[in-house]
């Protein structure tokens, strides 16, 4: 990379000077790297922003062509980098010096045909994303140049190394200027997110920017299910996904990703999901139930690979945790319950026909098997789980519902459940943690509910259910000498 074809190629001979001077080199090539290296610390930054080196930089980026000249571009960016990483006076200077159109310019050029140059891509990215750090007025400069048209662009390159600095960018921004995060999930932007997801499903992500993101206008925002309607096609084509239907990998993707928020955030007392979601994502896991009628046997957990196995377990992991935080926590003033919202929906019939459906725990079915004709008449009517820990997954919804709601509780004794639930309190080789969840669920049940703790009791005193996980929650059956009729109490 010599400096002589650089002078062949460069649009302005006089702009190196001052880069020499102060590197005390004539080899651009060993300058920008020593510039670099220099920037890398406060007092350097501070110093080549008295010498005003970065018009100077950014003059070469605009000067510099691509491809010819693309290993000199890459260094320049990198130094522009440096520059900008915390240093005031650098980050305005690149405001007034039209630095948010020269390096979009760049990026327009490398980043949007058909093979993009990553490097140069994130090395560019990477320096509006330190710009962006400054505050609103830089924020609003990068967001007037790119939003929609860059933004989109640049999300669909698929490339980790990308994605990350784009992602920070667009975080930052919204995060500074909430009407940002509006006209990102309007009608303008709403493609951008899209494109966002798909190349999180396709690439990955390293940083949590994109998680950021998605927990922001999902989980605080109402704007999850306008979101997850956009991604109904592959990669921005009309289309519907595998098996006839319409959840595609980026929809479970994004499922995926907002169970896992959702559940690392479930100890944030002031965390709180608007009730739209929850009913948005009931309406998903009632759709992916029928479209996954009957089901097929999952020998996986989560994610299975399958899109529609993944759409259903996830929506229904989310459940469970939105269940479990109002049980919680309990309910501010004026917000709705979410669990009461989501039982008015018909969501305990719902599991409990699923539950009911399945085939039974592998210890019940051994028991079964002895009783003459039984395996017969059970095998062929029973569906068995999509993934493992589908069976866990449906009582842990069910648990969550009925922790300290009479309503609830009463609910599934009305609908002939509590033996269906006594009889999850095994283990399960395909279902981890079952008979935990099992447990809970009988003890969530029972408690505050004399009437359960009746039906309950008179089960154990008839023999349909041998249940020695009540003594395992401190309750036996005792049978009231005065009314002779059977009862739960606290041992």
């Amino acid at each position: 990379m010599g400096d002589t074809s650089l002078m062949e190629i460069l649009q302005e001979k006089d702009l190196l000077e001052p880069l020499f001077k102060e590197s005390k080199s004539s080899d651009l090539t060993e300058t920008l790297e020593i510039l670099t290296e220099v920037a890398r610390t406060d007092s350097g930054r501070s110093n080549l922003a008295s010498k005003q080196i970065l018009p100077v930089v950014l003059r070469l980026c605009k000067s510099i062509p691509y491809p010819k000249g693309k290993d000199y571009l890459a260094l320049a960016l990198k130094l522009l980098r440096n520059l900008c990483a915390g240093e005031v006076v650098n980050q305005s200077c690149f405001i007034w010096s039209d630095g948010v159109d020269i390096v979009s310019n760049v990026l327009r050029s490398v980043g949007f045909g058909p093979n993009p140059d990553f490097g140069i891509v994130r090395a560019g990215l990477q320096v509006l994303a330190n710009v962006s750090l400054a505050g609103q007025e830089h924020q609003q400069a990068i967001w007037q140049r790119l939003f929609p048209d860059g933004f989109l662009m640049l999300a669909k390159v698929r490339s980790r190394e990308t994605f990350d600095p784009l992602c920070m960018i667009i975080y930052v921004c919204c995060d500074g200027n909430p009407g940002m995060f509006s006209e990102l999930c309007g009608d303008q932007g709403l493609p951008t997110v899209a494109e966002i997801v798909r190349t999180a499903s396709a690439v990955g992500f390293g940083q949590d920017w994109f998680k950021l993101i998605i927990s922001r206008i999902c989980l605080e925002d109402v704007y999850f299910p306008q979101i997850f309607s956009t991604l109904y096609s592959a990669d921005g084509v009309e289309g519907i996904g595998e098996s006839g239907d319409s959840f595609t990998a980026a929809r479970a993707y994004l499922l995926r990703i907002v169970s896992d928020i959702l559940n690392e955030r479930l100890e944030e007392v002031e965390f709180t999901v608007p009730a739209e979601f929850a009913v948005c994502v009931f309406g998903i896991f009632m759709r992916s139930a029928s479209l996954n009628d009957p089901f097929a046997r999952g020998d996986s957990a989560l994610p299975t690979g399958s899109t529609a196995t993944d759409v259903l377990g996830y929506s229904l992991t989310i459940l469970r945790d939105l269940c479990a935080r109002d049980g919680r926590y309990g309910l501010e003033e004026g917000r709705a319950d979410v669990v009461d919202t989501l039982l008015s929906n018909g969501l305990l019939q719902l599991l409990l026909g699923l539950l009911g459906d399945l085939e039974p725990p592998a210890i019940i079915s051994k028991a079964l098997k002895q009783v003459e004709n039984q395996e017969a008449s059970t095998s062929s009517s029973h569906k068995p789980c999509p993934y493992k820990g589908f069976r866990r997954d449906l009582v842990a919804v069910i648990a969550n519902c009925v922790y300290r709601r009479k309503h609830a509780q009463d609910e599934i004794r009305e609908r002939n459940g509590i033996l269906l639930l006594l009889q999850q309190c095994v283990t399960d080789e395909n279902n981890p943690f079952l008979r935990e969840w099992g447990i809970w669920c009988v003890r969530n049940l029972l408690e505050g509910n004399e009437e359960n703790k009746l039906a309950v009791a008179e089960l154990e005193l008839q023999g349909t259910v041998d249940m020695p996980e009540l003594s395992r929650i401190g309750l036996r059956v005792e049978v009231d000498p005065k009314t002779r009729r059977p009862k739960l109490v606290n041992t």
